[in-house]
């Protein structure tokens, strides 16, 4: 590879960075525009695993809206992130895969605490205005709560 293209895969992988953790930080600021700002138009989000929905990004930012209203505080710590870009001969592509571990700490709002942990799986595409999602996938792997939860669907 020659440096330029090694410059730009640099720069990939930041913007690519920037928009897994803009997704962190909208959830957890209750920001469902950024959130939807995030997401390719055709862009969709399964939480099914985690007892959530599957579908359109908007259908599910209204979905995640409502949910998150139980939950005042919450942090979403996405880590273990491993990138795979899109090769063309040597040269970066258009898309590329994210896998990143989570674990999600909440309260709800008399006070009792909800941590969940997993992966997901980030799908995104280059367009116009830069990286953006094609999906996102969540594959949680465990709960703990200080009250009953209801089993993962």
């Amino acid at each position: 590879m020659t440096q330029r293209v090694d410059l730009a895969t640099v720069m990939d992988r930041l913007a690519i960075d920037d928009v897994v953790t803009g997704y962190a930080t909208a959830v957890d600021d209750a920001d469902w525009s950024g959130y939807r700002a995030l997401f390719a138009q055709d862009g969709r989000a399964d939480y099914r695993s985690a007892g959530g929905i599957e579908g359109p990004a908007d259908q599910v930012a209204g979905w995640l809206a409502e949910t998150m209203r139980l939950f005042p505080v919450r942090q979403h710590l996405i880590v273990n992130r491993r990138v795979h870009l899109e090769d063309l001969g040597g040269y970066p592509g258009d898309r590329a895969d994210v896998q990143a571990d989570y674990l999600n700490p909440m309260r709800l709002g008399s006070g009792e605490e909800f941590v969940a942990g997993g992966r997901y799986a980030f799908a995104l595409t280059r367009t116009d205005g830069g990286w953006r999602l094609r999906s996102v996938t969540v594959r949680e792997k465990w709960r703990h709560a200080a009250f009953p939860v209801p089993a993962a669907g």
